[in-house]
């Protein structure tokens, strides 16, 4: 997995960047069956599948709202710092984690390796957890007249 310094995109870059994911967002919308698209650049044809066109509306939609983007593939392992910043936890808490088998991990020689994709099956059902804790915080509130 290539690293490279991620820089905000500039006023201009954003304002590129909205315009390119709209017109995009509108191509796909009226094409729902095309399965790939031919682009131009510089002159040379590229045929593009259509997978890769809705990840580059998702990216130009990101760096639109002034994001840096990294692209990392499913299957990628990634150190536990790496993870840990996923996360927004500590590396020591993802660690925890790790050693009470909440999260697979692999060891490459000392060192604990995670994969991509099961970091974010864990946050996305960390997520879901923290909702209906949430909507059940919300609908006891209501319950109790507590004017939330």
């Amino acid at each position: 997995m290539a690293q490279q310094a991620q820089t905000l995109p500039n006023t201009e870059v954003a304002d590129l960047a909205r315009a390119s994911a709209g017109e995009l967002s509108r191509l796909l919308g009226e094409n729902p069956n095309a399965d790939r698209a031919q682009v131009k650049l510089d002159g040379h044809d590229l045929i593009l599948p259509r997978q890769a066109l809705t990840l580059l509306r998702d990216l130009l939609s990101e760096m639109a709202q002034g994001n840096a983007v990294t692209v990392v593939p499913t299957h990628a392992e990634m150190t536990t710092q790496e993870a840990a910043n996923i996360l927004n936890v500590s590396r020591p808490h993802l660690v925890k984690l790790l050693e009470e088998e909440i999260i697979p991990f692999t060891l490459t020689g000392t060192h604990r390796r995670v994969r991509y994709q099961d970091i974010m099956a864990y946050k996305i059902q960390r997520d879901e957890e923290c909702r209906t804790a949430l909507d059940e915080l919300a609908n006891q509130a209501q319950e109790y007249d507590m004017g939330y």
